[in-house]
């Protein structure tokens, strides 16, 4: 545990509930090194400020959070991607939004830089005029015997979210894919600066749609942390609700999809039909089908309507009557079996390395859950129960999602049993200071960070799970054929909002 222990060795500096700790140049160079052997600490997120890098870890082991910095030095700092892998596409990232350079990192090209901002790096102390003629990013090169590649994207059939695809292939199979993202990037983290935390909320609703309920838990985790000013029990118990809603609706839209990728159209409408229910049933309860904007610094902005715990428990009880129909027809379909098992394998050992969370984590031997560990808010009063598979195949994927969905139903049972009674809100006014909050949303694991100043927020980042998890899909789905990529592809499904920022 050489890397915790030169954490530990540098003078915390003020951030709640986990103290930033603040490392000079070589002990950073040395941190970087200690990391290629030192296992312990999962790599959750990396961001700047103008002057600072920062890099978030996870101990799995105790559930111990770790926050640390680094001043850059005439726009540099030492890589950690050549030890975390994971760290690619973030140093990336803050190289095209605040300019800092990761000395030998492992890819130093634009990620979400297209060549058309009007100035660069947007979010530096002095951004300054883009005069360039905009350039298409190089993807990167692969050699060898009849190969040819083949483009795909950004724009893509249907109602999805943009982004480009380079497969390279021989014959049939991928050998290579290399995903192009940041069509969707929209200035978000600009937007949130010199705004107060109440106004800005809005914002990290709208980081990624089908996540909005775990994005706001967490940026008002973060708030809340800063003015020490935790949400009133009831508000908890609500957030609860809301987070295992959104979990249920979205893993049966996903199951849906996969199995409709796979031309199971009668699971796909089952699927999708429970789905709506879902969310109509949210609707009922909250006001919004997605329930954005329920959840706020300090509380929620509405009660449970009248009936909506009714309507809730009223959807669980419809699914629960069709829900071992529905898993027997997909554990007894052959041709289902064909499509999915074995298909787009994430091996262990890689995802050990990259800690994607989630259920891509579970299903390829990760036992990571917020949920659980380190656990935030009524959730640490619940034993949240959750199977790991190693598999690492879209099937794992799906079955993973199952028994999710089995949970959420559980919880909501549980949480809406014993929902206590109080106040929604409280009112929470952090003057300055740095914060950061996490939660557990479909995908996996969220954080945002938060540094205030005078009331309005001065820097912030909000990292979702699919930083980790897009560089796995193009591992995931080598050796595949390019038939099977859009089914590998929905296994994963990846927020393309979520990292477009």
């Amino acid at each position: 545990m050489i890397a915790r222990a030169i954490l530990m060795a540098a003078l915390p500096t003020p951030c709640l509930p986990v103290a930033r700790r603040a490392l000079d140049g070589a002990a950073w160079a040395e941190f970087a090194t200690a990391l290629a052997t030192d296992m312990t600490l999962e790599l959750r997120a990396m961001w700047a400020d103008t002057s600072l890098v920062y890099a978030l870890f996870l101990a799995p082991q105790d559930g111990a959070v770790f926050l640390v910095s680094v001043a850059v030095e005439r726009g540099l700092y030492v890589a950690l991607s050549p030890a975390r892998p994971s760290a690619t596409l973030y140093e990336r990232i803050i190289h095209d939004l605040w300019g800092h350079t990761a000395a030998d990192g492992r890819d130093v090209r634009p990620f979400l830089d297209h060549g058309a901002w009007s100035a660069t790096p947007p979010l530096a102390a002095r951004p300054l005029p883009n005069l360039t003629a905009p350039e298409p990013k190089e993807f990167l090169p692969v050699e060898g015997v009849g190969l040819h590649r083949i483009p795909v994207g950004p724009v893509h059939a249907g109602i999805i979210e943009p982004g480009h695809f380079r497969f390279t292939a021989q014959g049939e199979t991928i050998v290579r894919l290399e995903a192009r993202l940041g069509y969707l990037h929209k200035g978000t983290l600009g937007l949130m600066l010199g705004k107060s935390p109440r106004v800005a909320a809005r914002f990290a609703a709208r980081l990624s749609g089908d996540s909005t309920v775990a994005h706001s838990i967490a940026f008002a985790r973060a708030t809340e942390a800063i003015a020490n000013a935790p949400a009133p029990p009831r508000a908890e118990a609500l957030r609860c609700v809301m987070a295992e809603l959104e979990r249920l609706a979205n893993h049966l839209g996903d199951i849906g999809a996969i199995v409709n990728d796979a031309a199971f159209a009668l699971l796909q409408a089952r699927f999708v039909w429970h789905r709506e229910q879902v969310l109509r049933a949210a609707e009922t309860a909250f006001g919004h089908r997605l329930m954005m904007d329920a959840v706020v610094p300090g509380g929620v902005s509405m009660d449970l309507a009248q009936g909506g715990a009714e309507a809730i428990i009223s959807v669980l009880d419809g699914l629960a009557a069709e829900w071992d129909a529905l898993h027997a027809t997909y554990d007894h379909s052959s041709s289902l079996a064909d499509r999915m098992v074995s298909t787009g394998r994430l091996h262990p050992d890689l995802a050990a390395v990259f800690a994607p969370g989630g259920y891509i984590g579970r299903a390829s031997g990760q036992a990571g859950d917020l949920r659980r560990v380190p656990g935030y808010g009524l959730y640490r009063d619940i034993d949240v129960q959750m199977p790991v598979l190693d598999a690492g195949d879209v099937d794992a994927r799906v079955r993973i999602r199952m028994a999710e969905v089995e949970e959420s139903a559980r919880l909501l049972r549980l949480i809406l049993a014993k929902l206590p009674d109080g106040l929604l809100i409280e009112r929470v006014t952090p003057v300055t200071g740095e914060g950061i909050g996490w939660a557990e949303g479909f995908r996996g694991d969220i954080w945002h960070w938060l540094h205030i100043e005078g009331g309005n927020i001065v820097a912030v980042f909000m990292a979702d799970p699919s930083w980790r998890q897009w560089p796995l899909l193009e591992a995931a789905v080598e050796g595949n054929i390019v038939a099977d990529f859009p089914l590998c592809n929905k296994s994963f499904n990846c927020s393309y909002s979520g990292v477009d920022l």
